[in-house]
């Protein structure tokens, strides 16, 4: 660290690089082929298992040592290691949040209401993730987590984004790797395979209709020892997918490269979608340097935040925005738990204002930054900035944390030094420079429709963590990591209970399916006319974050998704180019991103076609409105939104893939019994499973 920031923290350097420079377990145990088959002239490995979990983020690592616990042949298949969401993002003080709070009481009935309470979550999910919270954190600390603690024992809290009782808790900014860690550390002692550089190409089936289920996974690897494609063939019962959200698919995106989620996978075997139009966007800093969310402290301590155009102009251009200094500064510091954008927070001169006034400068062609080495300039002709006038609320939480410096980065040395050590590392020292800023996109509260014991709708296959259609159009945050604990420990259970066993009589005939994969590869290798990856990768990016982005429009979204459909028309008839043999797992994982966007885009526009409204952070603009936000100078006309109907919280757009065709339909929400279930009535129906049926 520089040496002001090492002087002024109380923090050791030892410390402080122990919780930012996080070191991953190595050496882990490979898995063996249980054979070769040759398949259309090509060798190809064979593996088997019971248990297959696609992913080693924290939600499918927890499934797999809760799997391996409950004695089921587990084995974790990954594209990549340590490379995943969980791994390698945050923010400045990543969040867990579960039911038990700091001094504040709570219960399981408050958290699922504040759960849902966006809308578009079905209750008995909500309630499983409430219930399911506690278990989940004391797990991770059972493995090796240090959550921080008071002299008695409580673990400490603070409040965050949708979230009013202060139910969340972190290690710092890399809270997600340090679970991964310990994770990975238990992936280790319980002996558990890991298949590295193996990205997942197809579901394997059997049956057909109701009697379909799972039976394998198609993997392109990195080995070309048997054949030139590296696809390899893995059987297994059962096959949790973990693999995170869609994060290539925006070109503003906080998330870390070659995060691909699975949503295309998933679709192309027909297991069913929901929640896709609700993302989360917000201020962070860009991808192309070290992308990271600009929540918490990075805005609580007020930073100056300025635009600068090519020629070096600098402007204060949240006055702009905000009637006086008092108002402006404290809504950048709200910025820090009400981190989303949200439409309504641009009303009454809220903190998503921000949000909007950084878009527009980009738009003008100029660069945004947090500068810590300066106070914010005044709004033009009013009061200059102070300490001593703010908002009631800044002015305490700014008391409670003996953070009142002079200057933005003492407060932040003060308040959060690990904040300043995460950047540093990353090649930007916020002590001498200021802070490039964006608007990005970070986080997918829908993904693959699941029960509230992680069961998609074909049979055999589960989905937890950000892969999962767990959250609503709101969730509070951190809520997310435990979400995929608990799911994590929820599908072991119900996998440890069903005990599927491997079908014989299939022989080798689920194998046939792969064959038309090696024949896709060979068509597009010699495809001369057709798009390149890096091509369509920048048409993907720009068309998701130009048009279905934090502000969205009926005629422009739905335009990008007649765009997408024929994008991916254009692939089903062999227009994606493999340019060399060994970039196959980048051939699949681009193409299953074209059918994502397509499926994102035609859900979005399911949704504003049939009336839907502004809401978690989406904006719907709409000309007639009389919804519009104001600003010092008058009204952002160019801003008015259309509100979100009532009746259409009460249910989930539902997204399938049938017939080459991308199919939107609606459910309503799923209701929880909330009749009492008395001990000894419960406890029979436990022991004889009967819970796993329901």
């Amino acid at each position: 660290m520089t040496e002001r920031a090492t002087q002024s923290s109380s923090i050791s350097p030892e410390i402080l690089e122990s919780l930012t420079r996080v070191t991953m377990p190595r050496g882990f145990e490979s898995p063996e082929p249980d054979r070769v088959a040759v398949i259309s002239g090509y060798a190809t490995e064979v593996y088997r298992c019971q248990s297959l979990v696609l992913g080693t983020g924290a939600a499918g690592l927890r499934a797999a040592c809760e799997l391996k616990r409950r004695g089921r042949d587990v084995l974790v298949a990954t594209g990549g290691m340590y490379m995943g969401t969980s791994a390698c993002s945050g923010s400045d003080k990543q969040t867990i949040h579960t039911a038990s709070t700091s001094r504040n009481g709570d219960n399981f009935e408050v958290l699922a209401k504040d759960l849902s309470s966006g809308g578009c979550m079905d209750e008995d999910v909500a309630y499983t993730e409430a219930v399911g919270s506690i278990n989940a954190m004391a797990g991770l600390q059972y493995i090796g987590l240090e959550l921080p603690e008071d002299n008695l024992g409580g673990v400490l809290r603070y409040q965050t984004d949708h979230d009013e009782y202060g139910r969340a808790t972190s290690c710092g900014p890399r809270t997600s790797r340090l679970m991964v860690k310990v994770l990975l550390q238990e992936t280790k002692r319980l002996g558990i395979p890991v298949l590295t550089n193996a990205a997942g190409v197809q579901i394997l089936t059997t049956g057909e209709g109701e009697n379909k289920k799972a039976c394998g996974l198609v993997v392109a690897t990195k080995s070309d020892d048997l054949n030139p494609y590296g696809l390899a063939v893995i059987e297994c019962d059962e096959l949790v997918i973990a693999t995170g959200g869609p994060g290539e698919m925006y070109r503003d995106s906080a998330y870390p490269k070659k995060c691909y989620g699975s949503l295309g996978l998933a679709l192309e075997a027909g297991i069913t979608l929901s929640n896709l139009t609700e993302s989360q966007f917000g201020i962070g800093t860009p991808r192309y340097t070290f992308p990271w969310n600009l929540s918490g402290t990075y805005v609580q301590v007020m930073p100056y935040v300025f635009s600068r155009d090519e020629d070096g102009n600098e402007y204060n251009f949240l006055s702009d925005y905000y009637r006086t200094t008092r108002e402006m500064v404290s809504n950048v510091f709200r910025k820090g738990y009400q981190w989303p954008f949200h439409a309504s927070r641009m009303l009454d001169f809220g903190s998503s204002l921000m949000d909007i006034a950084v878009h527009l400068e980009i738009k003008k062609g100029r660069k945004v930054y947090l500068d810590f080495l300066r106070n914010p300039l005044p709004v033009e002709g009013a009061e200059p900035f102070s300490l001593d006038n703010l908002d009631a609320d800044v002015r305490s939480y700014l008391e409670n944390n003996e953070a009142l410096g002079e200057l933005p980065i003492d407060r932040l040395i003060q308040m959060n030094p690990l904040a300043i050590e995460l950047y540093r590392m990353n090649g930007i020292d916020v002590t001498k420079e200021p802070l490039l800023m964006t608007v990005n996109n970070q986080h997918m509260n829908g993904g693959i429709d699941i029960d509230h014991w992680g069961r998609t709708n074909l049979e055999g296959v589960y989905a937890v963590g950000e892969a999962a259609s767990t959250h609503g159009v709101t969730r509070p945050g951190g809520s997310a990591l435990t979400s995929g604990q608990v799911f994590g420990m929820r599908v072991a259970k119900h996998i440890e209970h069903k005990d599927r066993a491997w079908d014989e009589s299939l022989g080798d005939s689920h194998l046939e399916a792969v064959a038309p994969l090696f024949a896709e590869l060979e068509a597009a290798k010699a495809g001369d006319a057709a798009i390149k990856i890096a091509a369509m990768r920048d048409e993907i990016q720009a068309r998701m974050s130009d048009s279905a982005g934090f502000i969205c429009d009926g005629p422009s979204t739905a335009n990008a998704s007649g765009e997408a459909t024929a994008l991916w028309q254009t692939i089903l008839g062999g227009g994606l180019a493999l340019e060399t043999e060994n970039r196959s797992a980048d051939y699949f994982m681009w193409k299953q991103m074209a059918l994502s966007s397509a499926a994102v885009l035609t859900a979005l526009d399911h949704y504003i076609s049939n009336g839907g409204g502004s809401r978690g952070a989406r904006m719907i603009y709409d000309e007639t409105s009389t919804i519009v936000p104001q600003i010092r100078s008058g009204v952002l006309s160019d801003f008015a939104y259309r509100p979100e109907q009532d009746a259409d919280k009460a249910k989930k757009i539902i997204v399938t893939y049938e017939g080459d065709k991308i199919v939107c339909s609606e459910r309503t929400l799923r209701a929880r019994d909330k009749s009492p279930v008395f001990f000894e009535k419960g406890w029979g129906g436990f022991l004889k499973g009967d819970i796993y049926e329901s």
